[in-house]
């Protein structure tokens, strides 16, 4: 299944263009679902029909959805509670209510996540078009599950699981009580549930596609976001340029205004694949106007970035590790290494990404960024090297 997550700065008309997308998608024949997150309606309103917590038929061959938070939430935390009864009675603590739980911060992207996941799964769909927060909210969103599971990970190591007949004598003998099964339980689930959402936003038929209105707060954020995907080994297939004026503007105002989209576009077309959708004069309400704004099609390939190690040891001795990172500033780059796990942070985004595993027998000798790559050089470490390499 194809998967298209599409996201961009608040009020660049990303909703829009996604129910478009979806719209033109379906049009041609492609079984398509799309999803959004947004507590109001927006793609309701531009596909003229009523979205919410059921997939409703917004045409032939698509389907619209927007998951219901509070629902995913309160069942969650139900279960959650049943499963830890036990300790809550011990700590004398009262359970709530299914009635008066509300969602907290973060429940709408989760319930986003999962149902991306169900529906990736559910082979029901040839196309997935996802509605995605505006930029900083939809990055925040796509590190959620490697970052869950490194946690999960650091928290209740699987390797732990191994020793649970030994668990209550080691409580005994520590004099605090170890983690009961229902935990470890709970973190393999969670782990499984979260290794298939990741595994959908990792698949080389997952592309992510950039909206934004060309200008100078339109370039700035076309930046940073394509930096900080790129930082999540995700390039993003199309940049569309929305609510582009004609050329030709006899309006001295909007003459200055299309000088300077028309300059931003200039500079976009030598980093990214530009499609231009033009300006209706109106917001776009209702199928014919989604089928006026000529969005780009979709493409069957991917747009998977790899981070390849070069072996590089019978010249130099080293074994260098390439992550494209276009945009980046030398001055906004940190490396630093730790255990098998290297921590990037590039401005103000961060990851932390394990090692290969041949660049775990290493030590790290140096880094450089050379046209929009990252090249870390590791040199072998003899007491860790296998012999006669």
């Amino acid at each position: 299944m194809r998967t298209i997550l599409i996201t961009g700065p608040g009020g660049s008309g990303r909703s829009t263009i996604a129910a478009a997308t979806a719209q033109a998608a379906a049009g041609t024949g492609t079984r398509t679902l799309l999803l959004g997150a947004d507590r109001g309606d927006t793609l309701g309103a531009a596909l003229g029909v009523v979205t919410g917590a059921a997939p409703v038929e917004a045409a032939e061959n698509l389907t619209a959805w927007r998951p219901d938070a509070t629902e995913s939430f309160r069942a969650d935390l139900t279960a959650f509670q049943d499963r830890a009864s036990t300790a809550l009675e011990l700590l004398g603590a009262a359970r709530l209510d299914a009635e008066e739980l509300t969602p907290l911060p973060g429940a709408e992207e989760l319930a986003l996540l999962r149902a991306l996941r169900d529906a990736a799964l559910s082979e029901a769909y040839d196309l997935l078009v996802v509605d995605l927060p505006p930029t900083p909210h939809a990055l925040a969103l796509l590190a959620l599950p490697e970052e869950l599971r490194r946690y999960l990970r650091r928290l209740l190591p699987a390797e732990r699981q191994a020793a649970r007949a030994l668990r209550p004598v080691l409580g005994r003998l520590a004099g605090v009580p170890m983690p009961s099964e229902w935990l470890y339980d709970t973190a393999g689930r969670w782990d499984v549930e979260l290794a298939a959402v990741e595994a959908v936003l990792a698949d080389r038929h997952t592309s992510v596609r950039l909206v934004a209105e060309p200008g100078p707060a339109g370039a700035e954020a076309v930046r940073a976001a394509g930096l900080a995907l790129a930082l999540r080994g995700l390039r993003p297939d199309v940049l569309v340029a929305n609510r582009v004026l004609p050329e030709s503007v006899e309006d001295t105002w909007l003459a200055g205004l299309n000088a300077q989209q028309r300059k931003t576009l200039d500079e976009w077309q030598g980093t990214y694949d530009v499609r231009h959708v033009p300006h209706l004069g109106h917001d776009p309400r209702g199928t014919d106007d989604l089928t006026a704004l000529a969005v780009p099609g979709v493409d069957a390939a991917g747009s998977a970035v790899e981070w390849p190690v070069t072996d590089r040891l019978a010249e130099d001795g080293v074994l260098v590790w390439g992550i494209p990172l276009p945009g980046a500033i030398r001055d906004e780059l940190d490396l630093v290494r730790r255990g098998d796990e290297l921590v990037v942070t590039v401005g103000r985004f961060r990851r932390i990404v394990p090692l290969p595993s041949a660049l775990r027998r290493c030590t790290v000798a140096g880094a450089a960024l050379r046209e929009g790559e990252l090249r870390i050089r590791f040199a072998p470490d003899p007491d860790l090297w296998p012999q006669g390499r």
